[in-house]
C-alpha cells in the first residue's frame, strides 16, 4: 500500500474500532438490563445504535479497511453493509412492496433461523426439493443461518429488516445458485447479488474478491461463472419477494424456473471451502 495513504488509514481504522467498541457496549447494557424492553427501548428496534452522519462515514471507512484486510471479518463487512446501503434498501424496500409475496414478507416479518426451520421434516423432503437441498447446502458447507448479524446501524426500522432479509437469503441464493461457500463460489453469488441488490458491499465484494483467486479459478469466473452470474442477477425475479419459508417442498428446478435464474454452467465441489 503506497506510504501516504498508511497513516490516515490507520487513523480511520482505529477510530472505527472505538466506535464498534462503544457501540457494543452499548447494545450490552441495553440486552442485559432487565429494566428495558421494547416497549421502553429508545431506539427505533431492539439492538439499533443511531449514529451521526460523521460516525456513519467513519464507521463505513473503517469497516470497508478491514474488510480489505480480511475478507472473512463478517462483522466489519455488516456495518460496511449497513452503513452504506441506504439508497439500495429503499430500492428493494419499494421492489418488495410492489410484489404480493414482498408486501406480505414486509409485513409479517419472518426470521430465517435453527428456531423457526423444522430440520426433521426438511431432511425427510425428497431430493431436488428446496427445502431437503438447503438442509444438505448446510451440512455439506458446515453453515447455519444463526451466524448472520443482527442489524444495528440501519436508521430506519423497516429498511433494517430488508436488510436482515437480505444477510437471512444469503445462504439460499448459493442454493438457488448452486454454489458452495469456498472462494469461487462466494465471487459469483456477490456478483450475482451485485447485479440484483445494487448494494454497495455487494459491489465491493464482487470487484475484489477475484484478487484472491488463482489464475484457473480466475478464468473459470471470467469466462463462464461471472457473466452467467450478472445476466442472472439482473434479469431475476427480486430475490428477497420469495417467501421461501413456505416453498421448502417445491422443486428446486421449478423455483428456479419461476425466478428465471438458470442452473450453474460450471458444478463446483463444497470442499476446501477457503481455497483460492
Amino acid at each position: 500500500m503506497w506510504p501516504w495513504i498508511r497513516k490516515p488509514l490507520r487513523w480511520l481504522s482505529q477510530r472505527q474500532c472505538v466506535l464498534i467498541s462503544k457501540a457494543v457496549h452499548v447494545q450490552q447494557l441495553h440486552s442485559s438490563s432487565s429494566e428495558f424492553t421494547d416497549t421502553c427501548y429508545n431506539g427505533l428496534y431492539p439492538g439499533h445504535i443511531p449514529t451521526t452522519p460523521i460516525q456513519r462515514a467513519l464507521l463505513a471507512v473503517g469497516s470497508g479497511v478491514a474488510a480489505l484486510r480480511d475478507p472473512y471479518r463478517h462483522d466489519m463487512v455488516a456495518v460496511l453493509g449497513e452503513t452504506t446501503g441506504h439508497l439500495a434498501l429503499i430500492n428493494l424496500r419499494d421492489r418488495m412492496r410492489n410484489d404480493p409475496e414482498g408486501y406480505t414478507i414486509l409485513t409479517e416479518r419472518p426470521r430465517i433461523r435453527l428456531s423457526t426451520l423444522d430440520l426433521s421434516k426438511m431432511a425427510s423432503l425428497p431430493d431436488g426439493s428446496f427445502g431437503r437441498e438447503y438442509l444438505r447446502f448446510l451440512e455439506d458447507n458446515h453453515v447455519t443461518p444463526d451466524s448472520r448479524a443482527d442489524v444495528k446501524f440501519v436508521d430506519n426500522e423497516e429498511l433494517a429488516y430488508v436488510m436482515q432479509r437480505y444477510r437471512e437469503v444469503h445462504d439460499l441464493l448459493h442454493t438457488l445458485l448452486g454454489m458452495p461457500t469456498n472462494m469461487l463460489g462466494e465471487v459469483a453469488v456477490k456478483w450475482f447479488e451485485a447485479a440484483q441488490t445494487g448494494l454497495p458491499m455487494c459491489a465491493l465484494g464482487a470487484a475484489l474478491g477475484p484478487l484472491r483467486l488463482n489464475a484457473s479459478r480466475l478464468q473459470s469466473l471470467f469466462t463462464s461463472l461471472g457473466p452467467w452470474a450478472l445476466q442472472n442477477g439482473r434479469r431475476a425475479r427480486c430475490v428477497l419477494s420469495i417467501f421461501y419459508e413456505r416453498r421448502w417442498e417445491q422443486n428446486l428446478e421449478d423455483l428456479r424456473q419461476e425466478l428465471n435464474i438458470e442452473p450453474p454452467p460450471v458444478i463446483l465441489s463444497a470442499s476446501n471451502k477457503r481455497s483460492t
